[in-house]
């Protein structure tokens, strides 16, 4: 049997008619960038992630870099951004385009996200950091968000930015009581957004223990200053090509964004600032609105794809599979297991020869990669990221996957 990482013809055929019919009305209006496809799938995301304002940009990369140009990163002489070194490179590559320097937190061995007390470390430790630091970017990895509430209060304490990486986490939640939300204008003086409860579609009854009136959901992307999104293929809601968004609270921070994204112009051709050419196009934009609909359900299907795998891996030794937060709701982008004692790589070679999908994200931490040797960090700087980049592999968890499937998947990697 061969058991593919992820099969989008899967998924083209169960939704072929709505796709077909959505790229129609495109190509018939002729209007491919920016235009009524784009505005509509913008205001869509809008309600869906619970924010004021999303911003259709050319890509998950563009949408980090323009957000932090927005919140001023780059116009210092020496802006760091802090982030987590176990991440795909576009992260770090976009605080670096916008004009800062990265600078690496280490992360949690079981959620694999942004470690809260070792951000509060660096910053207590480090007074130069304290003024140089304009901003944080955690990223949401694999689908699960990263501990918000614990973020947001240093942000808070030390007057910094917060960019949410949510490129593999669009609908996933995280339920608070500490209204740690930053919707108003920059820095955080605003009151609370949309919470994806009053959202009729929220999957709220998906979290594991999710128990007490008090406490609210906030989807990925709608807790910090901004939430920047990839719609590149592969992710759980992908386009035909590149794209991403922007999603915010803040109307100077939108604005800002919009410019950007269009040569720093609000008028044609009359430039502001010195911006981009990015722009979502419209087919992208077409594609994804007739996806969106389905994006809850084939969530859940992820979730329930990850529970099988979790009930059947659960005594096969050596292996952790993963960790979900009370309080958080996965939307496995990635179902990601832990292979410990050396036997990853090992394991990877039956996977192949056995015909089963699977992929390493990520081999290589962020601060051991040959473009970031001038920040002078040094093996063992960083030892859960490392050691996470020496133990992770994903397993195929897409929401078309059979039982069947599932099934051997698990018997290759219990014999």
């Amino acid at each position: 049997m061969n058991v593919p990482l992820l099969d989008l013809n899967r998924q083209y055929d169960s939704i072929k008619d709505e796709i077909d019919e959505a790229i129609q009305e495109v190509v018939d209006s002729q209007y491919f960038i920016l235009g009524p496809a784009v505005e509509k799938f913008e205001e869509e995301v809008a309600d869906y992630c619970g924010v004021k304002h999303a911003i259709g940009v050319a890509s998950g990369t563009d949408a980090i870099k323009l957000a932090l140009q927005a919140v001023g990163i780059g116009e210092g002489e020496d802006d760091k951004v802090i982030t987590s070194p176990f991440t795909y490179f576009a992260t770090a590559g976009s605080i670096v385009n916008a004009g800062a320097e990265p600078v690496f937190v280490d992360i949690k061995p079981d959620t694999f996200n942004l470690d809260p007390v070792a951000l509060e470390e660096l910053l207590t430790t480090n007074h130069s950091l304290q003024t140089e630091a304009k901003a944080i970017v955690p990223v949401h990895l694999y689908g699960q968000m990263a501990d918000m509430d614990e973020i947001m209060e240093v942000a808070d304490e030390y007057d910094l930015a917060v960019i949410e990486d949510a490129a593999q986490a669009i609908g996933a939640e995280y339920r608070t009581e500490s209204g740690h939300v930053a919707s108003g204008q920059w820095p955080v003086d605003g009151t609370e957004g949309k919470l994806a409860s009053d959202d009729e579609n929220s999957s709220l009854n998906e979290f594991p223990q999710a128990t007490g009136n008090e406490q609210q959901a906030y989807k990925a992307g709608s807790i910090g200053h901004a939430g920047c999104f990839s719609f590149f293929p592969t992710k759980n809601l992908g386009g035909y090509g590149d794209g991403g968004m922007v999603t915010t609270d803040d109307d100077e921070l939108a604005e800002k964004v919009r410019m950007l994204r269009l040569h720093g112009s609000k008028e044609k051709y009359f430039n502001e600032m010195v911006g981009h050419n990015s722009r979502l196009d419209a087919l992208q934009a077409a594609v994804l609105s007739a996806k969106l609909p389905h994006l809850d359900e084939w969530s859940q299907r992820r979730r329930e794809n990850a529970k099988k795998y979790n009930e059947r891996l659960a005594d096969v030794e050596g292996i952790t599979t993963p960790v979900v937060e009370d309080d958080r709701n996965h939307i496995y982008h990635q179902y990601t297991i832990r292979v410990g004692d050396g036997k990853r790589d090992g394991l990877q070679q039956d996977l192949n020869e056995n015909g089963v999908g699977n992929k390493i994200y990520y081999p290589l931490s962020l601060h051991q990669q040959g473009c970031f040797e001038y920040l002078g960090y040094e093996e063992g700087d960083l030892p859960v990221s490392e050691k996470a980049a020496e133990e992770v592999i994903s397993l195929p968890a897409f929401p078309e996957l059979k039982d069947e499937e599932i099934e051997y998947v698990c018997g290759v990697i219990a014999t």
